[in-house]
C-alpha cells in the first residue's frame, strides 16, 4: 500500500487509510484556525494506491492547484490544496521513507510572538502578524517579502468582502496592509495593482462599517505611493468624507500630491482628479 502525507505549516502529516477531515472544528483530524474555513471543510479519502479530495459544501470552497473543485477529485504527488488562507501539499512517500511526521521547509521567526513559521506563509499562523523578525530565516536564507504571498491574502480578502464578512475581512486586511506599508517604508517599488486591490477592499469596509480609519489608510497610501486611485474608489472615499472631515483632509493631501505628478494624466486619472477637485471646494 502506498503511503501519503499532507504537508501543512511545518509538518508532514501521515494520512491514514480511510477518511481524514480538514476544517475549523476540533472534531476534524486536521484543524485549521481560520475564520474562512468551515467547521468541516474538506475530506481526504485514502484507499490503497489512491487518494481523493472532496469539498464538503464549504462556504469558501477548496482549490486544487489554483482551480476550485466541484466534485471528488483524485490527488497526485505535489498537488497543492488551498483551504481558507492556508496551502497544503499532498505528498506520495517512497517506500523507504520514515514513518513519523517530520518538520519541513525553511522557517522564519515572527516579530511579535517569536515563534517559527514557514517562510512561504504570508503571516504567522500563531498570532496573525505579517511582520517577520529582522533576522534571517532558520534555514539561513535572507528574508524577502513575497508578492505571491500578498496576492494570496488579496484573493482571500476580496472573497470575504464579496460575501459581506467584514469582521473577517478586517483581520485579513490588517495583514495585507502590512505588506504595502513595509514596502513603502523600505522605499521599495510597490505593485500598483496589488495596492489598488487592497485599498479598494479597505474603502469598501470603511463605507460598510462607517469607520473612517480604513478610508484614511486608502487615501494616504495612494498619496505616499503617488498613485492616483480609480474613480469608483475615489467616489466612495468622497462620500465617506462628507461624514468624516479627517477623510476629506486626507483626500486633499492626495489631490495636492497627485498634482505634482509629471506624467500626462490618462482619461481615467483625469476623472479621479475632477472628483478630488470637487471634494476640495
Amino acid at each position: 500500500m502506498a503511503k501519503f502525507r499532507l504537508r501543512f505549516l511545518t509538518q508532514e502529516l501521515d494520512l491514514a487509510e480511510g477518511a481524514t477531515y480538514v476544517g475549523r472544528s476540533a472534531e476534524c483530524e486536521i484543524t485549521i484556525e481560520d475564520p474562512l474555513v468551515s467547521r468541516k471543510h474538506a475530506r481526504l479519502v485514502v484507499e490503497s494506491e489512491s487518494a481523493t479530495l472532496t469539498d464538503l459544501g464549504s462556504r469558501n470552497g477548496v482549490k486544487l492547484n489554483g482551480a476550485p473543485i466541484r466534485e471528488p477529485t483524485s490527488l497526485r504527488d505535489g498537488d497543492r490544496l488551498r483551504i481558507g488562507m492556508h496551502e497544503l501539499v499532498f505528498c506520495r512517500v517512497d517506500a523507504g521513507a520514515r514513518d513519523a511526521s517530520r518538520t519541513t521547509g525553511a522557517l522564519r521567526h515572527c516579530a511579535r510572538c517569536r515563534l517559527p513559521y514557514p517562510s512561504e506563509s504570508p503571516a504567522c499562523p500563531n498570532c496573525g502578524t505579517a511582520e517577520p523578525a529582522d533576522d534571517e530565516t532558520l534555514g539561513g536564507a535572507a528574508l524577502r517579502r513575497s508578492s505571491a504571498s500578498a496576492q494570496m491574502l488579496i484573493d482571500v480578502l476580496e472573497k470575504a468582502v464579496s460575501i459581506g464578512r467584514f469582521a473577517d475581512a478586517e483581520r485579513i486586511l490588517r495583514r495585507a496592509t502590512g505588506f504595502v506599508d513595509e514596502g513603502l517604508a523600505a522605499n521599495e517599488q510597490v505593485d500598483a495593482r496589488q495596492l489598488r486591490a487592497i485599498a479598494a477592499a479597505a474603502t469598501r469596509i470603511a463605507v460598510e462599517t462607517n469607520d473612517p480609519s480604513w478610508g484614511l489608510w486608502a487615501a494616504n497610501v495612494h498619496r505616499v505611493a503617488r498613485i492616483i486611485p480609480p474613480a469608483d474608489m475615489c467616489q466612495q472615499l468622497v462620500e465617506l468624507a462628507r461624514q468624516h472631515p479627517s477623510v476629506a483632509d486626507a483626500l486633499d493631501g492626495l489631490r495636492l500630491e497627485c498634482r505634482k505628478l509629471a506624467h500626462p494624466l490618462s482619461l481615467a486619472e483625469q476623472e479621479t482628479m475632477a472628483l478630488l477637485d470637487a471634494c476640495a471646494r
